[in-house]
């Protein structure tokens, strides 16, 4: 299907725009006082269009109220100007016509719990593919691409590239499994490929393919999958940070990842007053059907404080660490639960043997901990691993916490891969 010629200028629009800022935005101060111009227009006349903001029209952005998901879903007709409830939305997705009253509904994969669960307009679906590809494909108007992807499910948004004629794309089923397609995709030979990075991983390590870009999407691209694929196709991994929140991200060519400052306004809280991670809130100013305003997002991230060499003055990301989620909580000599991040539990297990190159670390009690590690690795690595996690679950302030090791990996390929992940919840 060709895109409409409305479609098509919205995405025009948004692609030279995004360009142009390239060249425009020199510095962070340039980004600031970018982002402080289309904030004050946002907060005057687009939030207020969404009942929630509705009596708020003038109104600072830090005085706004900080909202998270579970708020969003309970009211989530007031936060969007079409009014679009989330059992309408919902109704419309189950029923595979994702459309409500000419407005387009999507899903998150729900890794986390609830569902998040989006509204967007015609022309925010091609302002959005717009600005991805002049992010992630700039030379898209003078080279015909095949571009393969690789996801669990085939989204509109997505699809609006394929629609613009300028790109030959093909949909592959994580949910059919990576063994139903490999050899289909070997042979589309993809100049670009698109891929949670276990997927990437598998095909570095079962295929011959020779893709010209690599972008990582979908989950947590871990430093120990980014060294495979990158040594077997043999150019950088890009991120592509995207949640139901909207585009939050793409790695420039050098693999760094930066986060879209041209079209998010970005504020941080820490982690933890032990932690250097932090956690987004975010006001995405180029939406207008539904608001995101100070919207709390579940991430960890560790930014970078030296700017990238690529010379983009957006704010450099070190690595998404995971989320908020998997934050362990274990008791302490006192009783009390000490917070335990993500990169702490996976730096304990990687640093103890070079050979470890996949595991899972999972809190299934509040004195528990189980690792779980390949059936070949050395009996002498495996051990290394788990005394290593246990040596720094009691540096956290974690008492008489039971590793318990076990061997064999499950590679999930129909829901996002969580090496580390907390599946027991305080009472």
């Amino acid at each position: 299907m060709n895109v409409s010629p409305i479609g098509l200028a919205h995405a025009a629009r948004a692609f030279w725009r995004t360009r142009r800022l390239t060249h425009t935005l020199r510095t962070p101060e340039d980004v600031r006082r970018w982002q402080a111009s289309r904030l004050e227009r946002f907060l005057a006349r687009v939030a207020p269009r969404a009942a929630f903001y509705a009596n708020r029209r003038g109104t600072r952005l830090d005085q706004l109220p900080i909202v998270d998901k579970a708020q969003l879903l309970a009211a989530f007709e007031q936060f969007n100007r079409a009014g679009v409830t989330l059992a309408e939305a919902r109704a419309a997705i189950d029923a595979g016509a994702p459309r409500v009253r000419g407005y387009l509904v999507g899903q998150s994969t729900g890794t986390s719990g609830n569902r998040g669960v989006f509204v967007i307009s015609e022309a925010e679906r091609f302002t959005w593919l717009g600005v991805m590809l002049a992010k992630a494909l700039p030379d898209v108007l003078t080279a015909r691409l095949r571009v393969a992807l690789a996801l669990p499910a085939y989204s509109q948004l997505y699809a609006s590239a394929a629609e613009t004629g300028r790109i030959a794309l093909r949909f592959f089923d994580l949910r059919a499994g990576v063994a139903a397609w490999r050899d289909e995709i070997a042979a589309f030979a993809p100049d670009v490929i698109v891929a949670p990075p276990k997927v990437l991983r598998a095909l570095a390590e079962t295929t011959s393919m020779r893709p010209a870009r690599v972008f990582s999407g979908a989950e947590v691209l871990d430093p120990l999958d980014r060294q495979v694929i990158e040594a077997a196709f043999q150019t950088p991994v890009r991120e592509i940070y995207m949640a139901t929140e909207g585009l939050l991200g793409v790695a420039c060519p050098l693999g760094v990842l930066h986060l879209a400052e041209d079209a998010v306004h970005f504020e941080w809280e820490r982690a933890g007053s032990q932690s250097d991670l932090v956690k987004p809130l975010i006001t995405d100013f180029t939406r207008s059907t539904q608001i995101m305003a100070r919207y709390r997002m579940n991430d960890l991230l560790r930014l970078r404080a030296a700017p990238c060499t690529c010379g983009s003055p957006l704010q450099a990301v070190e690595s998404v660490e995971g989320r908020l989620d998997d934050v362990f909580e274990l008791r302490g000599a006192d009783g009390a639960l000490r917070m335990v991040t993500p990169d702490v539990l996976r730096n304990a297990v990687v640093d103890a043997d070079r050979r470890i190159d996949d595991f899972r670390i999972v809190q299934t009690g509040p004195d528990e901990v189980e690792l779980a590690l390949a059936p070949s690795l050395p009996a002498e690595a495996a051990a290394a691993a788990a005394a290593n996690l246990s040596a720094a679950l009691r540096r956290a302030g974690a008492a008489d916490v039971r590793v318990k090791s076990k061997r064999g990996i499950d590679v999930p390929y129909d829901r996002k891969l969580r090496r580390v992940m907390r599946v027991w919840r305080p009472s």
